[in-house]
């Protein structure tokens, strides 16, 4: 008996965690998740069963995939009877969801096809790991002065993340990470609680190095060429630093106020590198001049309009070398972060191994 691709048991274990656990307080069985799909063409128990098993799983086709992501990408399709939703039917979120199964799926199925995809490049994915190892964020803690009541563990109502710096951009990046690598397991801590095996794994770093000095050793290893420095005209956020063409630069928010109360641009980074204690996994760090600029760096890779795009940004420029970073400019309008769009003009600040501003 041939081996089983080990796409193909991701395959299979996907497809089984998507009917049995996507919506844990539905009972889908095969039995109903087959007669959903039967309303477009006919299928079998048996059929969705050969997709799902774990011995000698059997690829279904593209089409059907179309249909897994569709049914999937909302809980409209269990509200009564199961059914599948037109695809001109789901809501902007809903199209969303649908598009990141699609992609996870298909990718899924051509790799357990030993298929060569052309565009397997652009349409990459940062955010999936194709390993079984863990993912960990460690995120900075935020000063005992600036955290309220609830971050007291003495109080009843005790909430832990309320220590937590930059909530936004652990919330959505987390959620993301855990939809396209569902197998994997992610945790998220501050520095305090990190043991030495969650730094041997792959590991992301949300926010700077103020209140993270975990963010600057690793930095440091991975010879980084940005950084940040304090300076006293910026009391809140240090600003950037990079070589360009043999010159040290600065990088510093813009302001819609002349008092600099009100953010009309910040800087985000976002770096990825080998883990320099595990060069078999990856350090990501998503850092800003401010919480916005975090934020910011995340959703470059998350939004569901942008991050395409974006990603092809990143193929395009920097290829397979597993390394790069890109310094960027967040803007707001009326307090609200836009998601950078690293093809637009002015939006690269910086980048790294090419260097230069776009």
């Amino acid at each position: 008996m041939q081996p089983v691709p080990p796409a193909a048991k991701q395959l299979a274990q996907r497809l089984r965690y998507l009917r049995v656990k996507q919506w844990p307080e539905v009972r889908l069985t095969q039995e109903k998740l087959a007669a959903a799909f039967n309303a477009e063409e006919p299928i079998t128990p048996v059929t969705v069963s050969s997709w799902e098993s774990q011995t000698s799983p059997k690829l279904p086709p593209r089409h059907r995939l179309l249909a897994y992501a569709r049914f999937f990408a909302t809980p409209r399709s269990v509200a009564a009877d199961p059914k599948l939703l037109p695809l001109e039917d789901l809501t902007e979120d809903e199209r969303a969801a649908y598009e990141d199964l699609e992609t996870e799926l298909l990718g899924l199925r051509r790799r357990a096809a030993g298929e060569d995809d052309e565009d397997e490049l652009t349409n990459g994915r940062s955010w999936r790991f194709n390993d079984d190892g863990r993912i960990t964020f460690i995120c900075a803690k935020l000063p005992d002065d600036q955290t309220g009541p609830l971050a007291d563990p003495s109080n009843l109502n005790f909430t832990e993340l309320q220590a937590y710096a930059d909530l936004d951009a652990l919330m959505e990046l987390h959620g993301h990470i855990r939809a396209e690598n569902p197998l994997m397991t992610v945790y998220f801590k501050i520095p305090s609680e990190v043991q030495s095996d969650d730094l041997t794994g792959h590991v992301i770093l949300l926010g700077g190095v103020v209140w993270n000095d975990i963010t600057k050793e690793l930095s440091d290893m991975a010879g980084l060429p940005v950084r940040q420095v304090t300076d006293p005209k910026l009391p809140f956020g240090d600003p950037f630093v990079a070589e360009v063409d043999g010159e040290t630069q600065e990088f510093w928010p813009k302001w819609a106020d002349a008092q600099h109360t009100v953010l009309a641009e910040d800087v985000g980074l976002l770096a990825r590198v080998p883990n320099p204690l595990n060069s078999s996994r990856t350090l990501t760090i998503c850092n800003g001049i401010h919480s916005r600029g975090v934020y910011g760096a995340v959703r470059s890779l998350t939004d569901a309009h942008l991050r395409d795009k974006n990603e092809q940004y990143i193929s395009q420029h920097f290829g397979h070398s597993g390394s790069f970073a890109i310094m960027m400019s967040v803007k707001m309008i009326t307090n609200q972060v836009m998601t950078p769009d690293f093809n637009s003009d002015g939006v690269v600040l910086y980048q790294w191994p090419q260097g230069g501003a776009r």
